[in-house]
């Protein structure tokens, strides 16, 4: 695969996990409001669990190449679940006064994604 047609499908993976996360928290917005911004972390435990799962699938049902993998890892999941927006989000609660809020939103963050990343295996490795 060469370079350009390499970048080409990074671009058009990761405007697909764009398209994708900004329909999710659309979709999510109704959520009763609090603290914690609940469409983003369902976003990041959404794509965490479906991150485990593509790459369990991958590597022992579809066999991809590392090219393919890539594109699809860090295209579109890169562009789904940015983990940025995690911390912006701490540190607003953080600079109004909350740290204690902003320690446990990231604590959430965290053992979510990690619950995700283990249940995408998990099922992964059942479907595989």
């Amino acid at each position: 695969m060469t370079l350009l047609k390499k970048v080409l499908l990074l671009f058009a993976s990761g405007g697909a996990g764009t398209l994708g996360r900004f329909g999710l928290l659309l979709a999510l917005r109704r959520l009763p409001a609090g603290r914690f911004t609940w469409p983003t972390i369902i976003v990041n435990f959404l794509g965490c669990f479906l991150v485990g799962l593509v790459v369990e699938l991958a590597a022992e049902r579809w066999q991809w190449d590392a090219h393919t993998s890539s594109i699809i890892l860090i295209g579109f999941f890169g562009a789904f679940t940015t983990f940025s927006a995690v911390i912006l989000e701490a540190l607003r609660l953080g600079q109004s006064g909350d740290w204690l809020w902003a320690a446990g939103y990231i604590v959430v963050q965290n053992v979510l994604g990690l619950g995700g990343i283990i249940g995408g295996v998990n099922l992964g490795r059942v479907l595989a």
